[in-house]
């Protein structure tokens, strides 16, 4: 079991994971490789201290060494279900299950929000993993939502299960080909369903009807992750130890709201790591005294 899991590659999960390591906990960090491409893709950062007037290439390339010279290691499997256990957390990543006694939630904000009705019917024919539900879907009609080139995979293993796929590509020039595929430029407006999902209508008001709905995201709404963690307007509500409403879980970065900077995150995945710090030493000392 390890001591926490980092959820998020960004400023937050850096900052979270630097302060971990340092202080010898167990941890494993979920997150792109490549960590933000809102830090990379900034034109010019004004107010992180000591990178004045800075690009934000340069300052992603800084995070990435720093990364490196600490050795610390990113897992780019995707979490998709986090449950609450006697012990901890129970991660659900890529069809494998992880154990932590605490979690730290970096997830940054969904740059693809929920689609209306979706929240609904998530575990009845909509799915945020295509290793993990695909084969229920073998000769089947399925949509796929997917908004980065890095889910191609999934999509292609998808592709050869299921009999046809309606492709919902929300990112430029998709490398994705089979004749069993339709590409849909139209963006989903609403899934629609009863007891299952059952439909999809697009945003021009056309409605098409498939088996299920895989939405391959670089992230998953903090509430489909865990439903019941507190949020307000899809932001995870946090005290100033960055703590959220369940023991040993804990939120950092733009997930927990504005203001939306990297300095902010920075100093809140700080906060979290040493909160997991406290957390945990606090856990040792109440199984010691109940030994």
């Amino acid at each position: 079991m390890f001591d926490t899991a980092i959820i998020g590659a960004g400023p937050a999960g850096l900052s979270a994971a630097i302060n971990l390591k340092i202080y010898n906990k167990n941890f494993i960090w979920f997150g792109s490789k490549k960590m933000s491409d809102k830090v990379r893709l900034s034109e010019k950062i004004a107010n992180y201290p000591g990178f004045p007037y800075t690009a934000g290439s340069e300052l992603a390339a800084a995070f990435e060494q720093h990364r490196q010279q600490m050795e610390l290691e990113i897992s780019d499997k995707m979490v998709s279900q986090i449950m609450p256990t006697r012990k901890g957390y129970t991660l659900l990543a890529d069809n494998e299950l992880y154990e932590a006694k605490t979690v730290i939630l970096a997830l940054g904000v969904m740059a693809s929000k929920e689609i209306p009705g979706e929240r609904a019917l998530v575990g009845r024919g909509i799915s945020y993993c295509a290793t993990c539900d695909g084969f229920l879907y073998k000769g089947k009609r399925i949509g796929i939502l997917c908004t980065s080139g890095r889910f191609e995979h999934e999509v292609k293993y998808l592709v050869e299960t299921a009999q046809k796929v309606y492709f919902f590509p929300y990112y430029k020039s998709p490398c994705v080909s089979g004749g069993n595929i339709e590409f849909i430029t139209q963006k989903i407006a609403a899934v629609n369903g009863g007891e299952k999902f059952e439909s999809v209508t697009l945003a021009d008001g056309t409605t098409i009807s498939f088996d299920g709905l895989f939405c391959l995201r670089d992230c998953v709404a903090p509430t489909a992750l865990l439903p019941k963690i507190a949020t307000e307007k899809d932001q995870i509500l946090v005290d100033r130890t960055m703590a959220a409403n369940l023991p040993g879980l804990y939120a950092c970065g733009d997930c927990t709201g504005a203001p939306y900077q990297i300095a902010k995150a920075v100093g809140e995945g700080n906060v979290a790591a040493h909160s997991v710090i406290h957390y945990l030493s606090e856990l040792g000392k109440s199984r010691t005294d109940e030994d």
